[in-house]
């Protein structure tokens, strides 16, 4: 059995959920602070991908970096193709499972209670302190839910893969595009076995989150 699915999909979506976990929280720690017109539209711009069709989202990344259009170009000019390339999709995971890290991110930074921010300024602490000491773990539980549903997006991600990258064994094939590939030509058995495995690495991620989320409940109540 060829392991390569399996290593090239976990390296994508960890790769991609470390750049969507500071975007996310990036985007979310100042668009929270905008107006609410200004929160509107750029909320409206950055969760498109969470509701466009993931052939959609493959398509408009095929026109930004095809090797036939202006950025394609450029980067190729530079030695950099993401189009039938692994690491491509590590640019599509990071853009469907972006949404997700956003979303979450931001509604847990809303919930922030301000007071223990000024309380920390008025103690001379700098902002950066105050961000990764006070806001952080007190959002913790947004933030890790946020990460966990990046990553399981970008570890079962299909449709935007498929037309990105492809289906290359041993070097661009998925989890996903191998089920496709093995299902198209008739290997039931063989596809059977890539879902079991998905499967079984989604639930031990959920198991993982749970026990920390019981951890932290118990911490705060005792």
């Amino acid at each position: 059995m060829d392991w390569f699915p399996l290593w090239n999909s976990i390296r994508i979506a960890i790769l991609s959920s470390v750049i969507v976990f500071f975007l996310g929280i990036f985007a979310a720690y100042y668009i929270a602070k905008l107006p609410k017109a200004a929160k509107g539209i750029l909320d409206v711009v950055l969760t498109l991908p969470l509701v466009l069709p993931p052939t959609v989202v493959g398509y408009f990344l095929l026109i930004l970096f095809g090797v036939n259009r202006p950025v394609g170009q450029f980067l190729k000019e530079h030695g950099i193709q993401f189009v039938m390339t692994w690491y491509g999709g590590i640019i599509t995971a990071s853009v469907v499972a972006f949404p997700l890290m956003y979303r979450t991110a931001r509604g847990a930074f809303e919930s922030f209670d301000e007071t223990l921010s000024y309380s920390g300024q008025t103690l001379g602490l700098s902002n950066t302190y105050i961000f990764w000491c006070i806001r952080m773990p007190y959002c913790k539980q947004g933030i890790i839910a946020g990460s966990v549903l990046a990553f399981a997006r970008a570890l079962g991600e299909y449709g935007a893969t498929s037309m990105m990258v492809g289906y290359t064994p041993g070097k661009t094939a998925t989890i996903s595009t191998t089920v496709y590939q093995l299902w198209r030509t008739g290997d039931n058995a063989g596809a059977t076995k890539w879902v079991l495995l998905n499967l079984a690495i989604s639930a031990v991620v959920l198991l993982i989150v749970n026990t920390m989320e019981k951890r932290q409940n118990d911490w705060r109540q005792g």
